[in-house]
């Protein structure tokens, strides 16, 4: 029986039309039972934004997640495999605003949309469990843990110069601006303003989230090489450097604190550094007119590797190592960043190559430099010595002939005696801004008293709800502040009028703890049941794009230590971590076709496909192929919808995990998928067959032959391979490769009139439930037709056992490649005893030797170790 390529893509409809006859719940097919003995796995995929449309991205990662909860259910486990939707934000807010609609009327359109998407791809998902995130039964315990870390002296607010986006008209995170200073989302050049904003104090768990990262065993390097490098830990010296008495003082400081990690360079500072806004700087400002045009010129140009210097006149410090050393300048530089360190910084030119470069650029080129510290081996002629080893020269005092190490320590220890020092753990990260000036988000909720002051909302006023607009229009700054019945209300501490804040939290905010409220999604009077979050987390496995590693999952790792620390989960063993293995998979890319002569990217219906080669239809020349990131510029985009609808949803799913593995770039092509539909038409083509065998009533393993040896044990080792693919290595392009293999073998076998149908039956009812969790509509199909075939009673092979492997049987056999003309055809199983003649005679009167030699003329044979040649005319 051979099936069409229009039945294959016909099969997930007609088995999800079966499934909804069947008592589901909110299943989208029939599960096994768990069993209690085995214990939970809580499988996560990362949740999309409700677009309306999902792209080849998010059918990668829902097939990976689908296909691994489907095999831990069919091992037993209790799965929770959930769905939700991070639908606040940006995206939502500019579509309706384009629109002239309300965005929560277009975010449950495009939910609705995406999760008959879901369902198309066979995705089976814990809808039970689903969450929302501008739900306002969501987003009230958004607002209760703003409350519970302001409670906790997490949650505060400041002036602070901000990040801020002129398109979007919002502030961004400072992990929200990239390297060349644009915004993430909408590439504008970011500007700086000052502003009053609400921020969460993640610094203060910023060693936890460091050190912690040493048991995150299970996450790949390169995430926590970028947690680790973001987080940015220092080991150093505060070291303060006093005013000299001839100096003008600040009135409001008689001395700059630093921080460094070499302070074994302190006999080569040359001149101390401050940021723009330093209150040194700024006080100094306010009475120099020149310094404050520095100021000014310096933020309009914004050059992260700026040399540029002011140098404060009258005002130096002295060399806290030895204060007989020259008076030290103190110069004001956009290079100093003022949210790290002190705000200030020492400056060794002799020492440090970006100090070398300001002080010759500020001082003239010929400025000496004053080197303290010497190679341990040769010497350093010309230019800056910035080695971290080597040997404190003449110029280092008493200090003299210390290596830097020893230096380092005795230096310190000297600054520590004196109060000028002080041993100093420093981090880059930042305090996490979440103030948003936008509509679409959940509101902070905070009220203004002129009598109470800041007063946080209760917890029987919660949540503060958006108030419903029929419109969005325009993106002037936050929506809320013009909506006077949002903004007057009544204090919650004395019942006078105040005004609510108007800003709306960072949608990472929302998705920093849904993982917690899956564990408990229905709850009305809590934001999650202790217990609940306490059985199912940390997640076994979250599955997402390694470009959230920063944001996403530094935020997600912090607020999950916040709810350990004030007990509101208890993870004692894992150390407040919520996630124990992180799968990052690859892109997706697209086929690319460009213009040879011009590089101009192609649309499809510019080039002609029909022959090997794609031409294009302009000039007649061969089109190059890429693969690159889909983008509608590059005219390179798939469309999953299309996709299933044209192949079928296994053959898709199969498709995504056959290409690549897991964590690698997929490079999409269609034309290859032809290979998966070959693949599933001979599974079902094989349980017709095999179903319509004569059978034994039961495998006997005592009285198997050779070839039923050999069968029996490939199906050992296969089910080994694809269980371990599974369960530890997720080599899921391995997977299919394992399917493949042993149906060829099936196909093979079944033309060989030594093997039973016993033998034959096991074998294909072994694949067809491995095949379970990848194609479960084709391994219904196929069970279906076996049943049929066998006059057997159908039930869902999705109910099934995951196959054990049994002990492999041992074997007197022995397996040969037979190679034909040089072409290697199949492979034979044969007794070691056998003779030559004996085995040559086996090889050509099989299934397999009758197809390829059949009545050619045999010229000759030669029987090798491990393969039989055969040289026929």
């Amino acid at each position: 029986m051979k099936r069409s390529i229009t039945e294959l893509s016909k099969l997930d409809s007609k088995w999800l039309g079966r499934w909804k006859n069947l008592p589901l719940g909110t299943s989208i097919n029939p599960r096994k039972l768990a069993q209690p003995t085995k214990g939970k796995k809580f499988i996560v995929p990362m949740f999309p934004y409700p677009s309306g449309v999902l792209h080849m991205g998010h059918l990668r990662v829902y097939t990976i997640s689908d296909v691994l909860s489907r095999f831990f259910r069919m091992r037993g486990y209790d799965v929770v495999h959930p769905m939700g939707w991070d639908a606040f934000g940006l995206p939502a807010e500019n579509a309706a605003i384009e629109r002239k609609i309300d965005p929560a009327t277009w975010t449950k359109s495009n939910i609705a949309k995406m999760k008959s998407q879901m369902a198309s791809m066979l995705a089976d998902f814990d809808w039970e469990r689903e969450v929302t995130t501008c739900d306002p039964e969501y987003y009230k315990w958004t607002q209760k843990l703003f409350l519970l870390m302001h409670e906790h002296g997490l949650a505060y607010k400041k002036k602070a110069e901000i990040n801020w986006d002129p398109i979007d008209q919002t502030v961004l995170a400072n992990e929200q601006v990239d390297a060349q200073g644009r915004s993430w989302r909408s590439g504008a050049l970011v500007e700086k303003k000052s502003l009053e904003q609400w921020f969460l104090g993640i610094t203060k768990f910023a060693p936890e989230l460091k050190a912690d990262l040493d048991i995150l065993e299970e996450w790949p390097s390169e995430v926590k090489t970028m947690q680790t490098n973001w987080i940015g830990e220092s080991n150093g010296t505060t070291v303060t450097f006093l005013f000299n008495e001839q100096s003008q003082k600040s009135a409001n400081s008689q001395s700059i604190t630093t921080f460094t990690t070499r302070v074994d360079t302190l006999f080569s500072v040359q001149y101390v550094a401050l940021a723009l806004d330093h209150e040194i700087t700024k006080e100094v400002a306010e009475g120099d007119h020149n310094l404050r045009s520095f100021i000014r010129d310096q933020k309009l140009t914004e050059q992260e590797d700026s040399k540029a210097g002011f140098q404060i006149k009258g005002l130096y410090v002295i060399n806290p190592i030895d204060p007989d050393l020259p008076k030290i300048p103190v110069f004001v530089a956009p290079y100093v960043i003022s949210g790290y360190g002190e705000g200030a910084v020492m400056g060794c030119p002799a020492h440090d190559e970006r100090d070398f470069e300001f002080w010759r650029q500020n001082m003239g080129g010929n400025a000496p430099i004053m080197r303290s510290v010497e190679p341990l081996e040769g010497t350093q002629e010309e230019g800056p010595y910035t080695g971290k080893e080597g040997v404190l020269n003449t110029n280092a005092g008493k200090f003299s002939g210390l290596t830097t190490k020893e230096a380092l320590k005795a230096m310190q220890s000297q600054l520590v005696a004196t109060n000028l020092g002080t041993p100093t753990t420093k981090y880059k990260i930042r305090d996490w801004l979440i103030s948003r000036q936008r509509y679409w988000g959940a509101p902070i909720p905070i009220v203004y008293c002129d009598d109470c002051g800041t007063v946080p909302v209760p917890d029987e006023q919660l949540p503060v709800l958006l108030p419903k607009v029929d419109a969005l229009v325009g993106k002037n700054g936050s929506a809320l502040s013009n909506i006077p019945e949002f903004v007057n209300c009544e204090c919650p501490s004395c019942g006078g009028h105040a005004k609510r804040d108007t800003d709306t939290m960072d949608t990472f905010m929302d998705s920093s703890w849904y993982l917690f409220r899956y564990a408990d999604a229905k709850n009305r009077n809590a934001i999650f049941d202790k217990e609940k979050a306490n059985s199912l987390l940390p997640v076994d496995m979250y599955i997402g794009g390694v470009e959230h590693a920063i944001l996403h999952l530094l935020y997600t790792r912090f607020v999950s230590k916040f709810l350990s620390s004030t007990g509101e989960w208890t993870n004692k063993e894992f150390n407040g971590e919520p996630i124990r293995r992180l799968v990052t998979q690859g892109m997706v890319h697209g086929k690319t076709y460009v213009n040879p002569d011009n590089k101009r990217f192609l649309k499809p219906d510019e080039v002609d496909l029909t022959g090997p080669q794609p031409v294009v239809k302009e000039t007649g020349k061969i089109a190059s192929i890429t693969f690159e990131k889909m983008s509608k510029s590059k005219y390179n985009g798939a469309d999953p919808e299309e996709c299933i609808l044209k192949y079928g949803a296994d053959s898709t799913r199969g498709h995504i995990l056959f290409q690549a593995p897991v964590t690698d770039v997929l490079d999409w092509d269609e034309t290859k998928i032809v290979g998966i539909q070959r693949w599933l038409r001979k599974v079902l083509t094989l349980a017709e067959t095999i179903g319509n065998s004569k059978s034994a009533p039961e495998l006997d393993l005592g009285k198997l032959n050779a070839a039923e040896t050999n069968l029996f044990n490939t199906v050992q080792n296969t089910i080994v391979s694809v269980t371990n693919s599974f369960s530890k290595t997720l080599t899921l392009n391995t997977v299919i490769s394992d399917y493949m293999k042993l149906t060829n073998k099936l196909v093979e076998d079944g033309q060989n009139s030594e093997i039973s149908g016993i033998v034959l039956r096991y074998s294909f009812l072994e694949l067809i439930r491995l095949m379970a969790p990848v194609t479960p509509s084709a391994a219904e199909e196929a069970y279906e037709i076996y049943c049929g075939a066998s006059h057997l009673e159908w039930t869902s092979i999705l109910q099934a056992d995951w196959p054990v492997p049994a002990p492999l049987i041992g074997t007197n056999t022995h397996d040969y490649k037979v190679m034909i003309n040089g072409k290697f055809r199949f492979s034979h199983s044969a007794e070691k005893t056998l003779g030559k003649d004996d085995l040559i005679t086996k090889v050509i009167e099989s299934a397999n030797g009758r197809k390829y030699v059949g009545d050619k003329t045999i010229k000759n044979v030669i029987v090798k170790k491990d393969a039989i040649v055969i040289i026929v005319k």
